[in-house]
């Protein structure tokens, strides 16, 4: 037995490897310690999208993961957040560039709410209207792929890059744009949160209703 099993055992405390979703193929995400199964529910971990796939290119996409499940040495995650490091969204801010941001709640086709915030850079300075009309293409097009796709496909197409280039291809017509991301992407609330809070919400209209006698 090495000394580290020894020392686990003398503290009375479990070590647990912690893997991504199988969206992410498992990948062991690091690991985490504590005396009992239930203490490690709910803790989150952060890497970045380099670390996960090996790309030192993308170490500037941090990328987020709470533990849902535990089992006898492994600890299960899912996706919370996607979010572009302060350094790098500083890299693409230009003197006399427009930057236009917009944060747009959308709702899966599979009943996950998620928080979105795109950002363009523009080439130069574009007027209120352009940029009026950038954010439009932004929520348009942000509130289509919701509706469109599943809460791991949405996910997919943001980390792939395949939605912040639909953007870009769209709002270019409108202001020449030097780039669009997707800043950040968080997960507000999951299937069964979403039904309970319709429900709750059906509950106090009804109870909000006069009745004549």
């Amino acid at each position: 037995m090495s000394e580290r099993s020894v020392s686990r055992q003398k503290r009375g405390k479990r070590w647990y490897t912690v893997l991504a979703p199988e969206q992410f193929d498992r990948e062991e995400l690091g690991e985490t310690v504590a005396e009992e199964p239930d203490q490690v529910l709910g803790r989150t971990i952060e890497t970045t999208l380099g670390e996960l796939g090996g790309d030192a290119g993308a170490n500037n996409t941090k990328l987020t993961f709470k533990i849902t499940d535990v089992g006898s040495d492994s600890a299960y995650t899912e996706f919370v957040q996607h979010e572009l490091t302060r350094d790098y969204l500083r890299s693409l801010v230009r003197r006399g560039a427009s930057k236009v941001d917009a944060s747009i709640t959308v709702l899966t086709q599979d009943d996950y709410r998620l928080q979105v915030q795109p950002v363009a850079f523009t080439t130069k300075k574009a007027d209120r209207s352009q940029e009026a009309a950038i954010r439009r293409v932004m929520i348009d097009l942000v509130k289509e792929a919701g509706t469109e796709r599943t809460f791991e496909q949405f996910v997919d197409s943001v980390i792939e890059g395949r939605l912040s280039s639909a953007i870009y291809g769209e709002a270019k017509t409108i202001y020449p744009l030097r780039r669009v991301e997707i800043k950040k992407l968080s997960l507000r609330a999951r299937p069964s949160e979403v039904a309970a809070e319709e429900e709750a919400a059906v509950d106090v209209d009804e109870s909000d209703v006069a009745v004549d006698e």
